[in-house]
């Protein structure tokens, strides 16, 4: 199966009407789309709580990916707002647990930042990640391009597959070594992770020199040839894997659903299942 979403839910105009809230418009983003990334992990671990919550407001069949807390990818350096590391993976472990007892986890997505290179710690931290979230499907997103390079390409997606590691293939601009290449291999006969941020590759180099880095970095529109692409990147995938998530993260214009849908079309791909659709006020009265 071929499941298309966005990043997070209540930044995509374009899925709710006027009269939506912020407390309907994870509903109303489920009338569109399967799945979902949870993108606000990676700040703060949500609380079971609200967890439950997202979950009990989105059909039976829907799905979240979950990303992992930047302080377990190495963003927060050590510099962590808990008392020890087991703390933080447990109260992370309590999260990911609560999705999956409602049958919604797809999978956790664990992002490295650009500076996590190719090199012997870090295969052994990945190593200590996973043995930490045993029991969850996890993700390996790579963003630093020594992972990708002639000599380690090979080896890094084996290793991936020798430790039941899904691989994120990522599109996104080729701006340098914070940025990895578009390897469309599948690491599980599961499932696959398919992430899109756009190819803007000025915005990709200079969003840490902008106050306003979330309006450049993922600022990007992708036309009719370029989605035709990613339609056969995703067609490539789904003859390696059960099950591919693709996930439109280019949302700095709120273009990403507009993008998502038009691969939908692309891919003759209408779910069921969904949440309803909400009228406006006044459609459908005579």
């Amino acid at each position: 199966m071929i499941y298309v979403g966005l990043t997070g839910w209540g930044d995509h105009p374009s899925l709710y009407n006027e009269q939506s809230t912020a407390k309907d418009k994870l509903f109303n983003y489920s009338a569109h789309f399967p799945i979902v990334e949870v993108d606000t992990s990676f700040y703060a671990i949500p609380s079971e709580k609200n967890v439950k919550k997202w979950c009990a407001e989105t059909p039976a069949n829907f799905q979240f990916v979950v990303k992992a807390y930047q302080g377990m990818t190495g963003h927060l350096r050590e510099d962590l707002p808990f008392e020890t590391r087991n703390d933080m993976f447990e109260a992370f472990r309590a999260c990911a647990t609560a999705f999956q007892e409602e049958g919604k986890l797809a999978m956790v997505l664990v992002q490295f930042p650009p500076w996590f290179d190719c090199q012997g710690k870090n295969v052994t931290y990945i190593r200590y990640v996973k043995e930490r979230l045993t029991g969850f499907p996890i993700a390996i997103e790579f963003r630093n391009q020594t992972w990708y390079a002639e000599k380690n390409r090979e080896e890094m997606l084996q290793f991936l597959r020798e430790n039941n590691l899904i691989h994120s293939v990522c599109d996104e601009p080729q701006a340098g070594s914070g940025s990895v290449p578009l390897v469309s291999v599948a690491t599980s006969n599961e499932k696959v992770l398919f992430r899109i941020h756009g190819r803007n590759i000025h915005g990709w180099r200079n969003a840490g020199n902008s106050q306003n880095w979330r309006e450049v970095r993922f600022l990007y529109d992708y036309n009719e040839e370029e989605l035709k692409q990613i339609a056969n990147v995703v067609s490539d995938l789904k003859q390696q894997s059960k099950d591919v998530y693709v996930l439109f993260n280019n949302n700095s214009g709120h273009h990403a659903a507009n993008n998502a849908k038009q691969l939908m079309s692309m891919l003759d791909i209408e779910y069921s299942g969904l949440s309803p659709k909400q009228l406006d006020l006044f459609e459908g009265e005579i």
